[in-house]
């Protein structure tokens, strides 16, 4: 027989009389059964269940210990009685099916921390470990609420940053036919690539810039590219705006960021190599001089064009 109320020793069926104290003697344990009164939980075990392993339990029921009874002869033990069924299974088995969530482990282990039982304690802890381990998220992406927050974020981190900035509310016109979806498949991308390159990569998301939608890499607490996927584009009487889906260019900033990984020092002719801009640059006299590492490389999609959706023929 067992309660499932968790009620303090002063609770317990008490019928006005004062339990009594007392030491346990082997020849005072007449009967087979023990009652056990556990915070208003009852129980029946056995002695030899008991003491099977050095526990406080094994003192109180040695006689080593105080223990209280009341006037019908349940031993009384002023703590919660939720777990002790689960205490008394593992003195009995050695083992038991630990509760799945991690709040009754942790009430189970501070039970078995109170009755010394180091045994079931370690498969308390060996549990919880392993679901921390089991929830641990793959990767982190903070979401930016200010600029200041945003600085702080890329001068702080010791990876190379990409940020994501989308900001659908911002638009002032229509959308294209196929601009919904380019977004999708531009916030998609940058999932995969979050899940890909987390662990030497911080990737950030933007909700409030003025953009809609636009790459930014960084490198060593400073931008190196800007991927820009919006543009305006004018059909026969109105605006509207086209988001694109670069996704060949933005694999590749995204490969190029990889090279200013902390501490590594970046490869200044591997930048070169992998810079657009190089080959114009070694044509103007201009930029002599010039180090390509400090330049940043931005590439949008054509800002303004016209077209004429009128079919030929008309």
């Amino acid at each position: 027989m067992s309660g499932d109320t968790c009620l303090g020793s002063a609770l317990c069926p008490a019928t006005g009389h004062k339990p009594k104290a007392g030491g346990l003697k082997g020849s005072s344990l007449g009967n087979k059964y023990v009652r056990l009164n556990v915070g208003g939980s009852l129980y029946y075990t056995t002695v030899q269940v008991l003491t099977r392993h050095d526990t406080m339990l094994k003192a109180m029921f040695s006689g080593r210990m105080e223990v209280l009874t009341d006037k019908e002869g349940w031993i009384l033990i002023d703590r919660c009685g939720k777990h002790f069924g689960t205490i008394l299974n593992y003195l009995r088995d050695d083992t038991i099916a630990l509760p799945k969530h991690r709040q009754e482990i942790k009430e189970l282990m501070a039970e078995a921390k109170y009755y010394l039982i180091q045994g079931l304690v370690d498969m308390c802890q060996a549990a919880l470990q392993d679901k921390k381990d089991l929830y641990e998220p793959v990767c982190s992406i903070p979401i930016i609420t200010s600029p200041k927050e945003e600085e702080r974020l890329i001068e702080s981190s010791m990876k190379p940053v990409v940020k994501l900035l989308y900001n659908r509310s911002n638009n002032k016109y229509s959308y294209t036919s196929n601009s919904d979806d380019n977004l999708l498949k531009n916030i998609e991308l940058f999932d995969k690539l979050s899940l890909r390159f987390n662990g030497r990569v911080l990737f950030i998301k933007d909700v409030i810039g003025d953009e809609i939608c636009c790459w930014s890499f960084y490198g060593q607490g400073r931008k190196i590219a800007e991927v820009c996927c919006t543009s305006i584009v004018y059909a026969t009487e109105k605006k509207q705006t086209k988001v694109e889906f670069p996704e060949a260019r933005i694999y590749e900033e995204t490969l190029n960021v990889l090279l200013y990984e902390t501490p590594r020092v970046p490869d200044n002719s591997l930048l070169e190599a992998t810079s657009r801009s190089r080959s114009q640059a070694s044509h103007s006299e201009d930029d002599e001089g010039f180090e390509l590492r400090d330049r940043v490389r931005r590439i949008h999609v054509k800002r303004y064009s016209t077209y004429d959706d009128r079919q030929l023929g008309h």
